[in-house]
């Protein structure tokens, strides 16, 4: 029997697009910025913030050694927030909904930067906050973990007291999915275009 539900948040919950972080940072003279930035896993200093390894205060050092000529650290988090189109409040309803039935958990690869400034304004849409949404969240900088090493799966089950077998995870990764099916969850791909609210639905009946 399902009884939680465990969402990601880019391309899940909340639209995002690389490309416009991207075109960001290469207006900030980032040389090859594109490099920096993988399908669903950063890389260099940007890894290391989202691991939980790198401070801010060293990703923003991290970062202006890369790029030539003075840059602000509000700069670098502006273009970096370019990554995040936003959250449509449908899907803000939708979670209150699903709350009814389910236990509702987010576990997501994301870093400080993001979690704190665009990420929380877009769960505030409807005068509530990040936390009125779910019974529990797991990001990768507090489990010092990123999706799909398995790692980051036992420690969200652990810390948000949830039994894999009992837990349907959303991911618009397949690489993330098969990671959590080999410890029990079952698994929902969201692809683009996709809805969770209809596939949970589907998945249901």
């Amino acid at each position: 029997m399902v009884k939680n539900l465990l969402f990601d948040l880019g391309g899940v919950i909340m639209d995002i697009e690389k490309e416009r972080c991207v075109r960001a940072f290469e207006q900030l003279g980032l040389p090859d910025a594109a490099s920096f930035f993988g399908e669903y896993k950063q890389k260099g200093p940007f890894l290391k913030l989202e691991e939980g390894s790198m401070s801010v205060d060293d990703f923003h050092k991290a970062l202006r050694d890369e790029i030539k000529g003075q840059v602000k650290d509000e700069d670098i988090d502006n273009a970096f927030c370019r990554f995040l189109i936003g959250i449509p409040r449908r899907r803000l309803e939708d979670l209150r909904r699903l709350r009814k039935d389910y236990r509702v958990f987010l576990l997501s690869n994301t870093n400080t930067i993001m979690w704190n400034s665009k990420i929380k304004s877009e769960f505030e849409q409807e005068g509530m906050c990040r936390e009125d949404y779910f019974d529990g969240m797991v990001t990768s900088f507090e489990a010092r973990s990123l999706k799909p090493a398995e790692a980051i799966f036992r420690y969200a089950a652990d810390h948000l007291g949830i039994v894999p077998e009992e837990t349907v995870f959303l991911d618009d990764s397949q690489r993330n999915l098969d990671a959590a099916a080999k410890l029990g969850f079952g698994t929902v791909l969201v692809a683009p275009g996709d809805e969770f609210s209809d596939l949970i639905a589907q998945y249901k009946s």
